[in-house]
């Protein structure tokens, strides 16, 4: 087999692999260099912001964002397991836990600087039945819509798989970024982004979408 690679040890029934071999390997390689620049990895923010997320799940983004400096206003998620863990491990989080459809953010608005939140991908995925919008999970982008309508935050930020750009021939993201349009964002150019490149051990490709509230953007 190409490039493969052997152990050169092991312990009980675990092998133990030289960095000499794994770095022959393209993804490997890809984790261990230094292409996420030191100061983005070590900048610090001038001020405390906020930030609030959707659909947090167990809180990947919102752990992420609270190491890049962020004070979370509240995190909502529906699955009850899901919320025990973001309870359990950070119990000074604001966690509304519910369906999102029937929340009232309009209690945030002007509390919070960065909105956050993956909506469910499952109908936008290669995987998945390729509906988008027709499929009833495929419409949770609108609740995010909403609560971006509510709160009024000065930045969004969400992320999806990279099948969502090409989905219905590129006319699911249209209809998305014409939503932030509409309600008052400036979109930057979505990329597709490799978890890899950021010294994360997966290989997990995602759609990064960020916008910024037109009344506070400058060319």
């Amino acid at each position: 087999m190409k490039n493969r690679i052997t152990p050169s040890f092991t312990v009980g029934e675990i092998g133990h692999y030289p960095l000499s071999q794994l770095i022959l390997m393209r993804g490997f390689e890809f984790l261990v260099s230094d292409q996420w620049h030191r100061d983005e990895r070590t900048a610090k923010p001038k001020k405390e912001f906020t930030s609030a997320e959707l659909f947090a799940g167990a809180g990947g983004l919102a752990l992420g964002l609270e190491r890049a400096g962020f004070k979370h206003v509240f995190l909502n998620e529906i699955d009850k397991s899901a919320c025990q863990t973001l309870r359990h491990n950070r119990p000074h989080w604001n966690i509304i836990e519910g369906d999102v459809s029937f929340q009232d953010f309009s209690q945030f608005q002007g509390e919070v600087d960065l909105l956050s939140g993956g909506f469910p991908c499952q109908a936008f995925s290669y995987a998945g039945k390729k509906m988008g919008f027709e499929d009833v999970r495929g419409t949770l982008f609108f609740e995010f819509a909403r609560a971006v309508r509510d709160i009024q935050p000065k930045v969004l930020l969400a992320e999806n798989v990279k099948g969502l750009r090409a989905h219905d021939k590129g006319r699911t993201l249209k209809t998305i970024m014409n939503v932030i349009s509409e309600l008052g964002y400036f979109l930057v150019e979505p990329e597709i982004l490799k978890a890899i490149f950021y010294r994360v051990p997966q290989k997990r490709e995602r759609l990064i979408l960020v916008a910024l509230r037109k009344d506070i953007w400058k060319d």
